[in-house]
């Protein structure tokens, strides 16, 4: 009945071993990411998913992305609410939730405006923003 809360920038930081997500999934163990400044490096989402994708990365033998960009976005909101037991009470924006969020501005900055213009699907946008996000993303901050 245990969950983790997986905070690979703390990991990466302290070199304390890579998360294997794609077991984690297969086997159906809870888990989501999270950050963790007492051993990682920032509290910033974005740093948290990309560091995710590099250490899904690691051991990965076929090219291609390690982790699906929208599966790390779920993994920071939906996963880390269902790892907490609160699935269906945070973590989404379906009705009858509670719900704290930001809204994202894919043009904040002339590099993210002329990548995320370029995106040919949601992957390559999701990842975009992953990459390339930082504050200057969020325009909007609602809670509540």
């Amino acid at each position: 009945g245990a969950a983790a809360a997986v905070s690979p920038t703390s990991n990466l930081f302290l070199g304390s071993g890579f998360f294997d997500f794609a077991a984690a999934t297969r086997l159906g163990m809870l888990h989501g990411l999270a950050s963790d400044v007492g051993g990682g490096t920032s509290f910033s989402p974005f740093h948290t998913m990309l560091a995710a994708y590099y250490v899904g990365r690691e051991g990965q033998t076929k090219p291609g992305l390690s982790l699906q960009p929208s599966a790390l976005w779920w993994q920071h909101t939906g996963g880390a609410a269902r790892a907490l037991g609160l699935d269906g009470v945070i973590g989404t924006l379906q009705t009858g939730t509670e719900a704290d969020f930001v809204v994202l501005n894919p043009q904040a900055t002339h590099l993210l405006a002329r990548k995320t213009a370029r995106a040919n699907h949601l992957e390559e946008l999701l990842f975009a923003l992953i990459v390339l996000g930082d504050d200057r993303l969020v325009q909007q901050v609602v809670t509540a």
